[in-house]
């Protein structure tokens, strides 16, 4: 092949008219590539999460579906001021943007009362070891009720009236009641003696109370 064929074949249309429709091509597909992703990504479309806290899940869910957004129960909590089924908060917060779709995470408030594991206290710790428990878990304690015993220490636990023991669960707001010596061990059966001493009586048992 000359040169002059060589360039000739450079200048001829039909090469130009395949180069611009390759090149058309390419643009083609970029542009469509590009479009594509904006539609998938909604690129520019933003929604606002509404505020659903304090709704009913049932209500929450409708709330978010209207706005194109989808409501997923995720996690339970309590908190006895609210009714049972309520939501108590949401992830994404309110007031964010977010894309159409976009799944909100809910908590919702638990429809029983949580209840925890009662520590061994009774008849194994001082008042000041079992309040110190006992409030650590965020359980309350009404007015202690004494009993004979040794002065300060927890000799049982009550709730509602009934005894408790270390295992048993109870509400995670539960009030309890202790038990507590006073440090009186009841009628030690002495008795004056007319010179000024005491003295027991001859034949009578002392008798003192046992402790559960």
């Amino acid at each position: 092949m000359t040169i002059k064929d060589f360039f000739g074949k450079l200048t001829s249309k039909i090469l130009w008219v395949n180069l611009l429709a390759m090149c058309l091509v390419v643009v083609a597909i970029a542009v469509g590539v590009w479009i594509a992703l904006e539609r998938y990504t909604l690129h520019g479309i933003e929604i606002t999460v509404p505020n659903v806290k304090g709704m009913l899940v049932s209500d929450a869910k409708r709330t978010m579906e209207r706005q194109g957004l989808t409501a997923v129960v995720s996690d339970s909590g309590y908190n006895k001021t609210m009714p049972a089924g309520t939501v108590l908060d949401q992830t994404p917060a309110n007031e964010s943007r977010v894309k159409p779709g976009r799944e909100i995470f809910l908590t919702i408030n638990t429809t029983s009362t949580p209840t925890i594991p009662l520590p061994d206290i009774a008849d194994n710790s001082s008042l000041r070891e079992a309040e110190a428990r006992l409030k650590a878990l965020g359980l309350k304690l009404t007015p202690c009720e004494y009993v004979d015993g040794e002065r300060e220490w927890v000799y049982g636990v009550k709730y509602r009236g009934h005894n408790l023991f270390g295992g048993d669960r109870v509400p995670i707001d539960a009030e309890l009641t202790l038990q507590v010596g006073s440090g009186d061990f009841g009628d030690d059966s002495l008795y004056d003696d007319p010179s000024g001493s005491d003295f027991a009586t001859e034949g009578t048992d002392t008798e003192y109370t046992e402790f559960p």
